[in-house]
């Protein structure tokens, strides 16, 4: 494989992109830093296909990345291959306000083929490749130039054993018969909606005060107004205001700007500056929250009690054995309280529509309906449908009639 040398002016990344733009497939990687800043600060990206790898400098200085943006974003014929990469595909839309597509994440793709529900990129090179991947450089100060020539070639490393691994991760999804079942889990990876930063849905993140619809109006005001400080400032929100402060002022707002003393996890200079100003005028103009906005009461069943909760046990006792016999983690079929709404009567879930009522659904609504039950044999915990056992004892009966006879 071609290893690029650092790519810092526009007109050499714009024939890597035409090159790469030839490919089946490109495995992409980014390095970043956002411990003291609200927007990711985009540090290098990395990318390769089955001839050549290339780093990326985006700071370096009057380069343009189009031509990067229009291979990831624009270009439908080659997929975009990442481990783990909900922050690269966030940091993607930050520049263009896209998403990369079609694309593909090994991380995800290893729950349809193994039990691994988040493997780590190390782990997943040396099970597939035997090799050590050296972590040294990864927490290093990607933002400081020069980089050193072990950073390049760890951050490069990234992408090339990627490039490696993907094949054999399809050929074995393709051997299984299980790419479908990733479809969907895809689909969301590269949805836009999940990283555009409304900051009229910032409320959505923060657990709910209860319902009341004057709380969660202050709420809604309040998480909108610290999205919009911590823009302007670009510092990460927590350094605004923690969540748990947040919500405190939404439940029990000051009267006067002073009372912000009391607060929490407020400073006492929030008293008399110009940002406790800002924030008291926003809880002085927060609406209730409208009845088109009130979040939806949670769907249940009947409470699941001591008996249901027993049989939620149960089905997650069989979501161990399903998911041991079939080599395939457990996150990927089901949820804990997914299966707690079956246990406690709800029908309408994901678990009982398609691949995945087929794969697991199914068992698990005849145990709660019982018709399935566990057996062991040969010291191992098995799944027997209670029909079969009746049939068994049966058979074993007349059995030991004809042989008293």
């Amino acid at each position: 494989m071609k290893i690029h040398e650092l790519i810092t002016d526009t007109d050499t990344l714009a024939d890597l992109c035409e090159r790469l733009a030839k490919s089946d497939f490109v495995t992409v990687d980014t390095e970043f830093m956002r411990e003291n800043t609200y927007w990711p600060e985009l540090c290098l990206v990395q990318i390769a296909n089955e001839d050549e790898a290339a780093a990326i400098d985006p700071l370096a200085e009057g380069i343009d990345l189009a031509p990067l943006w229009e291979l990831l974003c624009d270009n439908e014929e080659v997929l975009k291959v990442f481990h783990a990469g909900g922050q690269d595909v966030e940091i993607v839309y930050n520049f263009t306000g896209k998403t990369p597509h079609p694309i593909f994440d090994t991380q995800i793709a290893m729950m349809a083929i193994s039990q691994n529900e988040q493997i780590g990129y190390a782990n997943l090179v040396e099970s597939w490749l035997g090799i050590t991947v050296d972590k040294g450089a990864r927490f290093t100060d990607w933002g400081r130039r020069p980089l050193t020539d072990r950073q390049i070639e760890y951050a490069i490393g990234d992408v090339t054993h990627l490039s490696k691994i993907f094949p054999k991760i399809l050929k074995k999804l393709i051997k299984t018969g299980r790419g479908a079942w990733l479809d969907a889990e895809m689909d969301k990876l590269a949805d836009p909606e999940n990283y555009a930063n409304d900051a009229d849905q910032a409320w959505k993140r923060i657990r709910s005060p209860g319902r009341n619809p004057t709380v969660l109006g202050r709420l809604k005001a309040l998480a909108a107004w610290r999205e919009g400080e911590a823009q302007h400032k670009n510092i990460p929100r927590g350094r605004i205001m923690r969540d748990e402060t947040l919500a405190d002022i939404a439940s029990h707002p000051p009267k006067k700007q002073g009372d912000l003393t009391k607060v929490r996890g407020l400073s006492n200079a929030w008293k008399d500056n110009d940002i406790g100003k800002r924030l008291m005028k926003v809880i002085d103009k927060a609406e209730p929250l409208s009845k088109d906005e009130m979040p939806e009461k949670p769907k249940r069943g009947a409470p699941l009690g001591k008996e249901g909760a027993l049989v939620a046990d149960l089905l997650k006792l069989l979501l161990k054995i399903r998911a041991r016999e079939i080599d395939v983690a457990a996150r990927l079929l089901t949820r804990a309280d997914e299966m707690e709404a079956l246990a406690a009567g709800v029908r309408k879930l994901p678990i009982l529509q398609g691949w995945r009522y087929e794969v697991f659904g199914k068992d698990a609504l005849e145990l709660v309906e019982g018709r399935l039950a566990f057996a062991v044999k040969d010291g191992r915990l098995l799944m027997t449908h209670v029909d079969d056992v009746h049939a068994g004892m049966m058979e074993a009966a007349q059995d030991e009639v004809i042989t008293a006879e």
